[in-house]
């Protein structure tokens, strides 16, 4: 059977450990002479991230050798998220309402207004929750920089990272629970450790499919 990417973790092992980075196209010089600085923001801005899967026998460490095999190095995609957050620290972990985009979006944006929300609830989101726009291919994860406080319209303006690449249709559909975003391998090269206990170890590096 074909493959389809992108492909969907492993679930028999969660991870261990990941560590997640937000990288940004910043260009710095500084004069030698004065220290005196020049910034220039580039639009790049994506998700980096080490995932560590716990030290298991081979009856659940091959489903994820195989996981990682399917995606041919760089070639393949997978869907990913923070695991810590799967569940927004805001009210909308329990009352989501129906979040829509409210205004199309272009490729830069990074302030967006979602509309649908139960109305005038402070908090409905918190500085540090996700936000997922789009699904599958499309699937894109971001960060809320904010509160995200609805007014009686039940509506509600904050800023994203890292910003959007694509062009957002209006009322197209929000998540705001089990977000993830679109990754690849940051390698070609897929290895694994076997002890003389015959516990695997299994660590990779992944980047944002941009």
């Amino acid at each position: 059977m074909a493959i389809t990417y992108p492909l969907s973790i492993p679930t028999t092992v969660g991870v261990a450990e990941i560590s997640l980075r937000a990288s940004s196209a910043v260009a710095l010089s500084s004069s030698p002479f004065t220290h005196n600085q020049q910034v220039v923001a580039h639009s790049g801005q994506r998700w980096e991230a080490s995932v560590r899967i716990p030290n298991v026998k081979s009856d659940k460490a091959e489903e994820w050798i195989a996981f990682l095999l399917k995606l041919k190095g760089q070639e393949g995609t997978f869907l990913m998220g923070d695991p810590n957050l799967a569940t927004p620290r805001g009210s909308a972990a329990t009352t989501p309402g129906t979040p829509v985009i409210e205004g199309a979006l272009s490729s830069g944006d990074s302030e967006i207004t979602l509309g649908g929300l139960p109305a005038s609830t402070t908090g409905y989101l918190k500085p540090g929750d996700y936000i997922q726009l789009g699904s599958g291919s499309t699937a894109s994860l971001h960060k809320v920089l904010e509160s995200v406080d609805s007014d009686g319209d039940s509506e509600a303006t904050f800023e994203v990272w890292p910003a959007v690449r694509r062009s957002v249709a209006d009322d197209e559909a929000v998540v705001v629970s089990n977000t993830v975003g679109k990754f690849r391998l940051a390698s070609n090269v897929t290895s694994w450790d076997i002890d003389n206990a015959s516990f695997y170890g299994i660590t990779f590096e992944a980047v944002e499919a941009v």
